[in-house]
């Protein structure tokens, strides 16, 4: 039963207003969460790209191909819901940020990762106030607690959509601050996404690529991306 996928049931997908944002008519039929509540989302914009989605299945639906549903349904069953205690999770990060752990060696790399790194986390200090100490190695690097405080207020922040995108854009490139300059338009996606693989990307360069690991990667940046447009789509 685990293989088991519903059947299209519907001819046509399309966004409609309705109470509370907008939502998805499958036919006549409303699309509903796992959890059986609407689909209601905050932008029609969103509700279109959501409609796509399900008028894009086939045969049978496959929520693989859904991403922007799939964080629909995350956002409403599970953010929502859980708001503060995905929030405290998510603004951890900021206390190990990947952008604060530098290389030892070779300088190489050490340079490399200044150079991408080091103008971000300026522009933290400067548009967020938040400035954060650089270490190097994998020792904790103690942090300034006013500024992990107003990293938290800013995650704290985001409504239940943004903050279901804000965790991916975290948790994949494993960078509060850089998850902010994404959603700050401060920095491109596909800028965020080849900074936050620098080390990765050294090691490739050295040793030669991993098939396992490559598709590993594209998956990764496949759900950053789906991550960065679910928050794009999602702004009022």
């Amino acid at each position: 039963m685990s293989d088991w996928k519903p059947k299209r049931f519907w001819t046509t997908a399309t966004a409609t207003e309705c109470d509370g944002g907008f939502t998805v008519l499958l036919d006549d039929r409303g699309v509903r969460t796992p959890a059986k509540s609407s689909l209601t989302v905050p932008t029609i914009a969103l509700a279109e790209a959501i409609a796509a989605e399900w008028d894009a299945q086939i045969e049978t639906v496959d929520p693989v191909t859904m991403p922007l549903t799939r964080g629909a349904n995350a956002a409403i069953d599970k953010v929502r819901t859980q708001h503060a205690e995905v929030a405290a999770l998510l603004s951890e990060y900021g206390d190990s940020d990947l952008l604060c752990y530098r290389a030892a060696g070779p300088d190489a790399l050490i340079a490399r990762q200044a150079a991408h790194w080091d103008p971000i986390l300026e522009w933290a200090a400067e548009s967020l106030d938040v400035r954060l100490a650089v270490g190097e190695g994998v020792m904790h690097v103690a942090q300034n607690p006013d500024a992990l405080a107003r990293l938290r207020a800013e995650v704290e922040s985001f409504d239940e959509f943004s903050l279901a995108a804000a965790h991916d854009l975290i948790s994949i490139s494993g960078s509060l601050v850089l998850a902010l300059a994404v959603t700050r338009k401060a920095i491109t996606v596909d800028h965020a996404w080849m900074v936050s693989r620098i080390d990765e990307h050294w090691q490739i360069e050295q040793w030669g690529e991993d098939d396992e690991a490559s598709a590993l990667e594209l998956t990764k940046r496949a759900a950053f991306m789906d991550a960065a447009r679910f928050y794009e789509l999602s702004r009022r």
